[in-house]
């Protein structure tokens, strides 16, 4: 029998963190007892219930799993160019990013609001940190990805995040939670008395639902208008980006082509500068030869005179 099943425990794991906060205990020791004297009872009990901002997050991972990719598809993408932007990209960029994860986080408060637990300003905080941390740090990324997490995340993108108390399991890094819809309602109790005022409550039911509804489809449309303008952002700076990279390889030719110039320049003045040399040579042996005809000729004339 192995030592370790971290498949087995994996798709434990993904089973007790997919279910509600209030249900995660009694099913992990349920399923640990289950497990008694198998290898994998001793793992299974030690998985730690998850804070509510991380299990709100995980609950998001996997009831919007969309919208959670967009996100973190975004955050690789404005990592991965990050090195090419000026300052002023980089804040406006910034506070895209800010806004993206306050509409996701609002998302989220109403996805937890819909599974029983209210989400307080304190959790959505937390929430919108762990988003945030995924969109800068990869790591982040994976345990958000991986809907184990166990702790909120907070990451600046320049130091490395240590992960070892945020996600359940180490494996969890390199796993994606299954999306899960929601469960569906329970079903109205009938009563035996007519309630005389159940048209008016069922439509007061009706109009809140349609109101958060409405909410979480601003929230949605925001979303899609923030993560619409950071594409359209990067799009134009690579366009930008092109057309400097074309700029320079025109220039480079350029360079090239006078680097020829020159050079086959060069090779001809070489060659006239040793024709001139061979001309001043020959001229300097004239001139001496010329030089020592004068000296007879004055030598014999002053011979002549004595």
């Amino acid at each position: 029998m192995p030592t370790e099943d971290p498949a087995g425990i994996l798709e434990i794991a993904e089973e007790v963190y997919g279910l509600g906060l209030g249900e995660f205990t009694p099913a992990r020791d349920a399923r640990a007892k289950e497990l008694k004297g198998t290898e994998l009872a001793a793992p299974v009990r030690k998985l730690r219930k998850p804070s509510t901002a991380a299990w709100v997050v995980n609950l998001l991972v996997r009831r919007e799993s969309e919208q959670v990719e967009q996100v973190l598809a975004l955050g690789a993408a404005l990592r991965e160019a990050q090195a090419t932007m000026s300052a002023d990209d980089l804040r406006a960029l910034t506070r895209q990013r800010r806004q993206l994860t306050a509409a996701v986080t609002t998302t989220a408060r109403a996805v937890a609001r819909d599974a029983g637990v209210r989400v307080t300003e304190a959790v959505a905080d937390q929430v919108e940190a762990t988003l945030t941390a995924a969109m800068v740090d990869a790591d982040c990324a994976a345990a958000v990805r991986s809907g184990l997490l166990v702790a909120p995340l907070a990451a600046t993108g320049v130091d490395e995040v240590d992960l070892t108390e945020s996600v359940a399991l180490p494996a969890a890094l390199g796993f994606t939670a299954k999306p899960r819809a929601a469960e569906p309602a329970a079903r109205p109790e009938l009563r035996v008395v007519p309630d005389p005022d159940a048209d008016a409550k069922a439509l007061a039911a009706a109009q809140e639902r349609l109101a958060e509804a409405d909410a979480e489809v601003a929230a949605a449309e925001e979303s899609l208008a923030i993560v619409a303008s950071a594409v359209d952002d990067l799009r134009a700076r690579e366009l930008q980006v092109a057309a400097e990279l074309d700029e320079v390889r025109r220039r480079l030719a350029e360079l090239e082509t006078s680097a020829e110039e020159v050079e086959e320049d060069l090779a001809e003045a070489e060659e006239a500068r040793a024709e001139a040399e061979e001309a001043a040579g020959s001229a300097r042996e004239a001139r001496d030869a010329a030089a020592g005809v004068v000296e007879r000729l004055r030598g014999s004339r002053r011979g002549g005179r004595s």
